[in-house]
């Protein structure tokens, strides 16, 4: 996964993970069109499907892991753990029951152990990328100086 740069102009680049269960990845395209500007400005990765039909809507560059249920949420979860993911944008299907709900537990678990900002739904998200156009999050580049 790229690393962490400092662009010339001294605006730092996020490492922006997308998740996104099988009801809500038309919401995640969706998302990342309206704001397929601002994130076009950080590096991206996702799990396979959600990374892929986002790429071909969007045109971003996505750097994809596994599906979600082959582990590819596993592998995100092992980059939060390392502090190599700035912002989680995690869409989730709080109605339907998941077989992997427990690794969705880890995932946000971890989150909060390491100060990661994440959204489970899209008001969070809305609110998260307007304080990311803002510059609101690059206190992370305080926490994480060289990546």
């Amino acid at each position: 996964m790229p690393g962490f740069h400092l662009r010339a102009d001294h605006i730092s680049f996020m490492n922006i993970a997308l998740i996104a269960h099988d009801s809500k990845k038309e919401l995640m395209v969706q998302f990342c069109i309206a704001y397929c500007g601002i994130l076009s400005r950080h590096n991206l990765c996702a799990t396979g499907k959600t990374g892929k039909l986002v790429s071909e809507a969007t045109g971003l560059d996505i750097v994809r892991f596994l599906s979600g249920n082959q582990g590819g949420d596993q592998q995100i979860a092992s980059r939060i753990s390392y502090n190599e993911i700035d912002l989680l944008l995690f869409f989730r299907d709080p109605i339907t029951p998941k077989l992997g709900e427990i690794n969705e537990a880890t995932l946000l678990r971890l989150c909060d152990v390491h100060n990661i900002p994440m959204a489970t739904n899209i008001a969070t998200a809305e609110a998260l990328i307007h304080a990311l156009e803002r510059g609101d999050l690059d206190w992370r580049d305080i926490v994480n100086p060289v990546r």
